[in-house]
């Protein structure tokens, strides 16, 4: 376990983290063709303007301008090339020339050297949302460590009504991190162990941090970052071996999960009852089935037992603690409890109320 956090500390030195905010993405190919259908709408643009008063405008050739001649004028004006043979001398094109034709003409060198000013554009725009995001991130949820229980644990997050724009993904790997971001979330890429990579994410002012690292020395590490530049905080962390939950708490955290040892004894369970290993995994996965669900107990539930609630009923929530349904406090409840329910949402989707009347989840 020493050893592990030792490397963990060392890998700690990577770069500076990056924010990665979700945003459309358009290909190489569309942006090209986009260029050039804004060069050809402004060259037809100058072209419809010349051909409509061409009468005032002189042909060192002689004679009438022709559709052709407009669009050569046209062609030669807005590439700044402009080899005079043909003027405009009436004083309506010259009115055109001025107020249209030459800021056409500095719109289509705009669009000739677009790619650098795209860059430069999208520079700006970036510092602009990403100063944007920064002052307005508040009371969010940080989950450090985009993996498989990290995407597991976004995903129940969804489910439950959290907003996309109140999470935000922190993990070293660059591709994960845009991957997040390509899914509506905001990303770090950067060691969540370090302080400066979660200030990025202004764990600060976050209402929740979820580790989901994949390694238990990395778990504690993050922990105590989080725990020190957020004592509020709610952080609830996963581990893979028990012997280091102690080590989690002492850290700071608030709920510690063991995850291998979780799927072990599902593992156990499965073996010699296979339909509790169903219904546990069921309830594990949010809005898939069965749920269990905590809600506060309703004015005309108080003062009456567990077993008089509308709907089934498992454990009260009173000071902080968890009481099973068949604990004699649960003889009557008070104002304040809340209940842990279970609830189907198949039976929810397709009832307008729901098991036991209550729309309301929460």
């Amino acid at each position: 376990m020493a050893g592990d956090m030792g490397d963990a500390g060392g890998a700690a030195g990577a770069g500076r983290p990056r924010v990665l905010l979700p945003a459309a993405r358009t290909g190489p190919v569309a942006a090209v063709l986009k260029r050039i259908g804004i060069a050809l709408l402004l060259l037809f643009a100058v072209v419809a303007a010349v051909y409509a008063d061409r009468d005032g405008y002189r042909d060192n050739a002689g004679g009438t301008l022709s559709l052709l001649d407009c669009f050569y004028y046209a062609t030669v004006t807005v590439s700044t090339t402009g080899y005079g043979d043909i003027t405009p001398v009436g004083s309506g094109a010259r009115l055109v020339n001025i107020v249209f034709v030459t800021p056409v003409r500095v719109l289509f060198l705009i669009v000739l050297v677009g790619t650098t000013l795209e860059v430069l554009a999208e520079r700006t725009r970036a510092d602009w949302r990403l100063n944007r995001w920064r002052s307005r991130v508040r009371d969010h949820i940080v989950v450090a460590g985009y993996g498989t229980k990290g995407r597991s644990a976004v995903k129940t997050l969804l489910t439950t009504g959290v907003r996309r724009e109140d999470i935000v993904v922190v993990d070293p790997d660059p591709r994960i991190v845009a991957e997040a971001a390509e899914a509506g979330l905001a990303g770090i890429v950067g060691d969540a162990t370090r302080s400066s990579v979660l200030r990025q994410a202004a764990v600060e002012r976050a209402r929740v941090v979820i580790v989901a690292s994949a390694r238990d020395d990395t778990s504690v590490l993050v922990t105590l970052t989080a725990r020190q530049l957020n004592p509020g905080a709610k952080i609830q962390a996963a581990v893979r071996e028990s012997e280091n939950v102690p080590l989690l708490r002492q850290s700071g955290a608030d709920h510690v999960i063991t995850s291998s040892e979780a799927a072990g004894r599902l593992l156990g369970v499965s073996t010699s009852q296979p339909f509790v290993s169903q219904v546990i995994e069921d309830l594990l996965e949010q809005g898939a089935g069965l749920d269990l669900v905590e809600r506060d107990v309703r004015a005309e539930e108080v003062g009456g037992p567990i077993g008089a609630v509308g709907e089934p009923a498992i454990a009260i929530v009173r000071d902080g603690r968890a009481l099973p349904y068949d604990d004699s406090a649960c003889a009557r409840l008070e104002p304040g409890d809340r209940l842990i329910v279970a609830r189907s949402s198949h039976r929810t989707r397709h009832s307008p109320n729901g098991i036991g009347g209550d729309p309301d989840p929460s």
